[in-house]
């Protein structure tokens, strides 16, 4: 009986063990930015291809550009940091084969 009592004092009315089970918070991605990031190195790397550069290159920046506003904004930035690589390179060029002609 002296057993019961003091199980019950100690917060335990059944007298059995007090499990507690810790979760982890999930991680939060940021699979737009991700998504982004990689569209936009593919149409970098691709960039010899005509149609296919293009279409890569806009959704990595409008995938870029939405993907700013989540957390976390690494590959986000990284993502339009490309594209802007891009664009310079692409205006580069033109302006090379404009100035030969």
């Amino acid at each position: 009986m002296e057993e019961n009592t003091n199980n019950a004092q100690a917060g335990n009315p059944n007298g059995g063990q007090t499990v507690i089970i810790n979760q982890a918070a999930p991680k939060k991605g940021n699979g737009i930015g991700v998504a982004g990031f990689v569209l936009a190195l593919i149409g970098l790397i691709f960039c010899w291809v005509p149609i296919l550069n293009w279409i890569l290159w806009i959704l990595g920046v409008i995938f870029s550009f939405i993907g700013v506003f989540k957390k976390p904004k690494g590959l986000s930035i990284a993502g339009l940091i490309i594209s802007f690589i891009w664009i310079i390179i692409w205006v580069a060029v033109i302006g090379t084969i404009g100035a030969a002609l």
